[in-house]
């Protein structure tokens, strides 16, 4: 009995068997996703993203400095002994106000003895050009004389006064040189009279102090220094590799205290430091609104432009992993995955623009491909 019982069920098995088998391949050609719900042998679960194409505008940070375009030592242009020091460090100043006053009486007699000798020859010039005169009248005269063939016309008496008619004409020119001799010597003296009151140049902050009522200065030492802070503009060492766009007037963004704020560059200076790689550039901004808050050598950020808008292909960054030396990615095909190697370049946020080795579409492993071997299945 039991024995009859076996043969009549292995019969309906063999009858049933091909139509299960049929149905499961009609389900999994109905639904794709079929196949890929429905746990594969040795399938890894894994994450996903697609390599995509998009429009970006990346840029750059460099580390930046505030520079002044106007700086530097006030030196006296006389010399002399301070008498009055009126700039003390931090006070800010306008052009031609008072930094310090030298002793002036000296400077003082000395422009009026030069204003007196200016007199002096303006009365020698004076008395020259008077009898160079009278002796033309003469000369005149006897050249009249002389034409009428009067008996009173003597020859010699004529070349006499001709001959002292050229001598004074010389000396007129020579009282003439040492009167604007003279007087340049009194304008010279009235020009130190003048630096003799030390005054600042241009507007800007005393940063400091080299010197004190009575300390004597010779020409060109220093009184103070001073720094004009309405005048900064930003110095960035930017790599030569990433100087390609920035062009006289080329725009980018400075952040200080805070603050963004845009800015344009002025000049790229030709001169490379062979060491770092980097060329200096100057940008200019309007900072008059942080005016009084901003320093020299304050330390700036400068988001350099790498490219303007441009389309890039990218991937995620925690696809990519490091195999000898190379960069490389699971990209998932027909359910498995397959490494490639690939060339990527700068950073954008969380990707990486690829170079080479990916096209747009292409579906990349970002979780769990650290374990994942060549030609393994995979789930989502």
């Amino acid at each position: 009995m039991e024995l009859r019982q076996f043969i009549r069920f292995s019969r309906r098995s063999a009858v049933l068997f091909p139509a299960l088998v049929m149905a499961c391949a009609m389900l999994v050609h109905a639904d794709p996703g079929f196949a890929q719900k429905t746990p594969t042998k040795n399938a890894a679960l894994v994450g996903i993203d697609k390599v995509r194409s998009e429009n970006v505008s990346q840029t750059f940070p460099v580390i930046g400095r505030l520079v002044a375009r106007r700086s530097g030592v006030v030196a006296a242009r006389v010399s002399g002994p301070v008498a009055e020091m009126r700039a003390a460090v931090g006070d800010r100043l306008k052009t031609g106000d008072v930094l310090a006053v030298l002793v002036r009486e000296r400077l003082h007699w000395v422009r009026e003895r030069r204003v007196a000798e200016v007199t002096s020859r303006k009365a020698q010039l004076a008395g020259r050009q008077a009898e160079l005169m009278m002796r033309n009248w003469e000369m005149d005269r006897l050249e009249r004389l002389r034409k009428s063939k009067s008996a009173a016309h003597r020859k010699s008496k004529f070349d006499d006064i001709r001959q002292q008619v050229v001598i004074l004409g010389s000396q007129v020119a020579e009282a003439t040189a040492r009167l604007q001799q003279a007087e340049a010597d009194a304008h010279l003296a009235q020009i130190d009279l003048r630096y003799a009151t030390v005054r600042a140049p241009f507007s800007g902050v005393v940063t400091q102090r080299h010197t004190d009522v009575g300390a004597y200065l010779n020409v060109g030492q220093p009184v103070v220094t001073m720094i004009d802070d309405s005048a900064l503009e930003v110095e960035a060492e930017v790599p030569t590799d990433r100087i390609a766009g920035l062009v006289p007037g080329a725009e980018v963004t400075v952040r200080t205290n805070d603050q963004t704020i845009p800015a344009k560059v002025r000049a790229v200076v030709p001169q490379e430091n062979p060491l770092t790689r980097t060329r200096a550039v100057r940008f200019t901004a309007d900072m008059t609104a942080l005016l009084g808050r901003l320093a020299s050598n304050q330390s700036v950020t400068v988001a350099i432009p790498l490219n303007a808008g441009q389309k890039i292909v990218s991937v995620h960054k925690d696809a990519i992993l490091k195999r000898r030396g190379s960069d490389m990615v699971f990209v998932v095909e027909d359910g498995a995955v397959q490494p490639r190697n690939i060339k990527i370049g700068d950073g954008v946020g969380g990707r990486f623009v690829v170079r080479n080795g990916l096209n747009v579409g292409d579906v990349v492993v970002i979780r769990g491909n650290e374990r994942l071997f060549p030609g393994q299945p995979v789930r989502f």
